[in-house]
């Protein structure tokens, strides 16, 4: 591996090519134990993230009329496209629609509850479901809202190449970076989702894992 790239943790587009993409795959031996991982810790948090869940849920329905869930369509292992569930923490999460943006800071459409929610990423305790149907894996990149995906696939290269993985609840790219406003950030981003592409192994996992908290105490790169 290159010294830079184990330096920043990214690897960089200029150093890529469509033969360095051969070994962007998540390797057969890895598959298995990454999945009983996803179920083990999924089942091990169930009931602690029930009664949470149950928490959130009243707090949500207190604070601002609506459902209590959100539901969007991302796109994910191999261009699939999923249901993602979140709590819904706007006013108006339609985001399925032509005016699709990024979240910004103080975004006025976010609750007061939401405001919490979003920088404790607690509004992502529903995509356990996801993780459980195996529509995502709790480490992976970023599943990714389909009206991005078809424009940052024709403006940035290589992007199509983030779903060689299973799109994950938390990932490399969000602990190094966190949040992505612009299509700047979000090629920055890219670059460490590479990264943890071509070197996957359980040892990155737990990594990922542990440090994961350390982003939730913090609160970094909410939005």
């Amino acid at each position: 591996v290159h010294t830079e790239t184990l330096l920043t943790g990214r690897i960089r587009f200029d150093s890529l090519s469509l033969a360095e993409f051969d070994s962007l795959s998540l390797r057969g031996r890895y598959a298995i134990p990454k999945r009983v991982f996803d179920i083990f810790i999924t089942l091990i948090f169930a009931p602690i993230l029930a009664v949470i869940a149950t928490l959130i849920a009243a707090l949500i329905k207190l604070d601002s009329p609506g459902p209590v869930f959100f539901s969007q369509t991302r796109v994910g292992y191999k261009g699939q496209y999923f249901t993602l569930y979140k709590f819904r923490s706007m006013h108006d999460e339609n985001t399925d629609n032509p005016t699709t943006r990024f979240a910004e800071e103080n975004d006025t459409r976010i609750t007061r509850a939401g405001r919490f929610l979003r920088r404790a990423r607690l509004d992502e305790i529903p995509q356990f479901w996801n993780v459980l149907k195996g529509d995502m894996s709790v480490i992976g990149p970023r599943p990714e809202q389909l009206e991005f995906v078809r424009r940052f696939t024709e403006e940035i290269p290589f992007y199509g190449f983030r779903h060689t993985v299973q799109p994950g609840i938390t990932g490399w790219a969000q602990i190094m970076q966190g949040y992505a406003a612009n299509e700047g950030q979000t090629r920055r981003k890219l670059e460490y989702d590479f990264f943890y592409i071509k070197n996957i192994s359980a040892w990155l996992d737990l990594i990922i894992f542990f440090h994961t908290f350390k982003v939730l105490l913090m609160g970094k790169g909410a939005r």
